[in-house]
């Protein structure tokens, strides 16, 4: 049983169910992918997020670890998880682009509809994150932490992404995957986007 935490993960399983009265009313089939966090760049590191002002963990600190930033702004250390810190399952870019790919080739193979997770089933910490941005650029930024109201300490109380099927497995491709990955291609990708880092 689904039970969203926020007005946002409410309004995506309206969708989802949406998707599943018009699939029986209009005859047709569907993969619902359900992305998390989405990180990274590409391997060539000259596509990424170029969204001014991001709020996205990943990408603003790099946007710190560049200089665009006095410091990097987190919310709460008071949280029941290891270090303090809220907790949330990354995925790397690449393996969304992999789940798509493959959500299509279930279709086209006769696959059932279906809503699934696009995750690893684990996560990691924001100081955990931003720990690996700083070894990433080699430089050591300054880190504030007021709370924000409403943030859950994990996206899900179990594991995160670990509720649903999953059409691919990216958990296969740990080095494709891992954080310091994302944040060494999101590095890459700030530093040669048109116009300098966005």
């Amino acid at each position: 049983m689904l039970a969203p935490i926020s007005p946002y993960g409410r309004s995506k399983l309206m969708v989802e169910w949406m998707l599943e009265d018009a699939a029986r009313a209009f005859d047709f089939r569907y993969v619902a992918l359900r992305y998390f966090n989405v990180a990274g760049a590409d391997p060539q590191g000259c596509l990424g997020q170029s969204t001014p002002n991001a709020t996205h963990l990943i990408k603003r600190g790099v946007q710190t670890a560049l200089g665009l930033y006095p410091s990097m702004e987190i919310f709460g250390q008071d949280y029941p998880t290891r270090d303090g810190t809220c907790v949330r399952d990354y995925i790397q870019v690449t393996d969304l682009i992999d789940a798509n790919l493959d959500a299509l080739a279930y279709l086209r193979g006769g696959g059932e509809s279906l809503s699934c997770n696009c995750g690893y089933g684990h996560g990691q910490t924001v100081k955990e994150v931003i720990e690996v941005a700083k070894r990433a650029s080699g430089v050591d930024f300054d880190v504030v932490s007021p709370r924000r109201p409403g943030d859950p300490a994990t996206r899900r109380p179990s594991s995160p992404a670990s509720t649903g099927r999953k059409v691919c497995s990216a958990g296969s491709r740990p080095a494709t995957i891992s954080t310091p990955s994302s944040v060494r291609r999101s590095t890459g990708s700030a530093a040669c986007m048109p116009g300098g880092p966005a």
